[in-house]
């Protein structure tokens, strides 16, 4: 099956980070930056769209900085030579607490969003079709880079900025574990509720992704991710530590059907260690990828796809981030 135009997204890169946008900009591409600045380190941290990997020519640099009371540059760079700098006084972004900042890309201008707010727009100093990578240095933590690509919106599906985002801050140890400088944020402990559930606005349709991620309990036996069809579950996910097995099956009516257990690879899930869960929907089935490896594909046994609009996520597990 192919990705029908949608790149997979980069999970839990590491900063510095440079990756290619497959195809390149396009108007009405929408790249969705999650992360988490960091409290020391640094007082910076920025997000490139570039031509190559190299930095000479950077078609728009998003620049926070917690300084004098925290601003955010905006700027082009032609053949090593920065242009006047644009500057909001403003600081939307907290360090310790996760963001998630969407750049969309429109005909004459980059329209940036925080947290599902508008926040400036950029107008197009270099044609935007010459940008093919997207870079992110500075004091932040990624939690992932990912793409929707233009004009999939159904009528009945939100846009990506107004879609269902949940992410925490665990506790101490859990979600950062290799990052000490961020000190713990005072959340419920486990920060999710267990089973959780939450919509999935608009239903499946093809291209629309689920992310799943958190931190497997360290004598964890079984998790499982449901895709919901009221009564019905149209994609059960359910990896076991006590069978050495990732299980998939579809519930109607109460029955399962036919387990598939296949993997082309090893068990990729691990006890005491994070992990993110990537879904992508498709046409004829789900692709599945974790922590940013295809894992494997799983054909729809219930058809009617706008219909499975709920998510639930069970088992031994703690959950830091969800999106739908």
């Amino acid at each position: 099956m192919a990705f029908s135009g949608a790149q997979p997204p980069y999970l839990n890169p590491i900063v510095p980070f440079t990756g290619t946008i497959q195809g390149g900009l396009q108007d009405g591409l929408q790249i969705t930056v999650s992360g988490t600045a960091f409290y020391s380190g640094g007082t910076r941290f920025a997000v490139n769209f570039q031509t190559g990997r190299s930095d000479n020519d950077i078609a728009f640099h998003f620049n926070p900085r917690f300084e004098e009371g925290g601003y955010v540059v905006c700027n082009t760079k032609q053949k090593g030579s920065w242009g006047p700098e644009e500057r909001k006084k403003q600081m939307p972004f907290q360090r310790g607490i996760p963001f998630e900042l969407c750049f969309l890309v429109q005909s004459s201008e980059f329209k940036v969003t925080v947290n599902g707010n508008l926040f400036v727009q950029y107008e197009h100093r270099v044609p935007f079709h010459h940008v093919n990578t997207i870079s992110v240095t500075g004091a932040v933590q990624l939690s992932y880079v990912s793409f929707q690509s233009p004009g999939i919106w159904p009528a009945t599906a939100a846009p990506m900025t107004q879609r269902f985002v949940h992410t925490v801050q665990s506790t101490p140890g859990q979600m950062f574990p290799q990052n000490p400088m961020i000190p713990p944020m005072a959340y419920p402990n486990p920060a999710y509720p267990m089973p959780f559930f939450t919509s999935i606005p608009g239903g499946l349709y093809p291209s629309k992704s689920i992310i799943v991620s958190g931190t497997i309990l360290p004598c964890a036996q079984r998790f499982y991710i449901n895709l919901r069809s009221g009564s019905n579950i149209a994609f059960h996910l359910n990896p076991r530590f006590d069978e050495n097995a990732v299980v998939r099956n579809t519930q109607i009516n109460s029955s399962w059907g036919s387990e598939e257990r296949s993997l082309p690879r090893q068990m990729p899930f691990f006890r005491g260690q994070n992990f993110s869960v990537w879904i992508m929907c498709e046409s004829h089935g789900l692709r599945v990828a974790v922590d940013g490896q295809h894992l494997f594909e799983y054909y729809h046994r219930l058809k009617n796809l706008p219909a499975i609009n709920s998510l639930e996520v069970g088992g031994d597990i703690q959950l830091t981030h969800v999106q739908t």
